[in-house]
């Protein structure tokens, strides 16, 4: 799909033929998702310039994602898409810019650009600042959304909240085991935006100072300021997104931690119960032997006894473990 921006921000209709010699004189930003082979020979043919294929903007070297040609900037970054949908995703997206005209080609629907598509913007500069500084804006929403996630999950892990007596509530090993796992998940798919987003902040902050060294003789004076505002917006974010991911770290290894003291107190459980049924089980069957000669075949008060027995043996190590703590 071709859209056309105006100066105005008015957006013109796509031709119904793609046979015009030229784009419209006002057109400042042509915005192109997921094209058709037709329109993008269109652009190119009416804009004088050679668009980047998806292969191409996918690349990750350096000298890949930005270059220039015949003074037109080519530039590229992956930007997220669907951050808060529960399945983010991040899609290569790619700028042309010169002084007369700003192309963007994307091929996925994108949040900063619906929001400013309709921006009054009075050169393709202005253009190109305007989304950029959607982008970083749209990006620190999301790292604000995923600060909040990680601060929820961490009270959830680390703090109960108490019940009527003030006193912190016991769960049952089931659902605290349950309740852990989906901790975990969350952490996980918060840590995996949380990567997707760095990804996109580091190749925003090479475009803006290549452009700025680039493009330095024919940017407006105004725009230069802005540039500056957002290389430092972008370097604020990245150290966020650093802090975010060390957050997400630190609550991977307590929530793992957590599910293995889970485990420990399962295993020590069973363990302990084991331990208990030993000795009830040596005095059973060393009266079970049936020999001849045993003192005991002979009372009256055997049976009751050996019953006696096998109680204090059990009752024995539960003391024992309980003195030493251990439950």
């Amino acid at each position: 799909m071709l859209a056309l921006h105006a100066r105005t921000g008015d957006i013109v209709p796509a031709p119904a033929r793609f046979d015009a010699a030229a784009l419209p004189a006002d057109i400042v930003w042509a915005d192109l998702l997921n094209p058709s082979a037709e329109e993008t020979a269109f652009v190119e043919r009416a804009a004088g310039l050679r668009l980047p294929s998806v292969e191409e903007l996918s690349e990750i070297e350096s000298s890949s994602r930005l270059r220039t040609e015949d003074g037109v900037l080519y530039l590229s970054a992956p930007l997220v898409h669907r951050a808060t949908a529960g399945d983010p995703q991040t899609t290569p997206v790619g700028f042309v810019l010169c002084p007369r005209l700003l192309i963007t080609i994307r091929f996925q629907e994108l949040v900063p650009f619906a929001a400013f598509e309709r921006v009054p913007c009075g050169s393709a500069a202005e253009s190109f600042v305007g989304l950029l500084d959607a982008i970083v804006d749209r990006s620190a929403d999301v790292l604000e959304h995923i600060a909040a996630e990680l601060d929820t999950l961490s009270h959830r892990l680390f703090r109960s909240g108490p019940g009527e007596s003030g006193k912190k509530q016991r769960r049952r090993p089931a659902r605290e085991t349950a309740d852990l796992r989906v901790i975990l998940r969350r952490v996980g798919a918060n840590g995996d935006l949380v990567s997707k987003i760095r990804d996109s902040l580091l190749g925003l902050g090479r475009i803006v100072p290549y452009v700025t060294g680039l493009a330095a003789d024919w940017l407006p004076e105004p725009i230069k300021p802005r540039l500056d505002s957002l290389r430092h917006d972008i370097a604020s974010l990245s150290d966020y997104d650093a802090h975010l991911v060390n957050k997400v770290q630190l609550l991977l290894d307590a929530t793992l931690g957590l599910i293995n003291v889970d485990q420990n107190n399962i295993i020590k459980v069973l363990t302990i119960v084991s331990v208990i049924g030993v000795p009830p089980t040596l005095v059973a069957s060393m009266y079970g032997m049936n020999f001849k000669h045993m003192p005991e075949l002979d009372w009256a008060w055997g049976y009751p006894y050996g019953l006696v027995l096998i109680l204090i043996s059990a009752v024995g190590p539960v003391l024992w473990f309980k003195w030493r703590g251990w439950f």
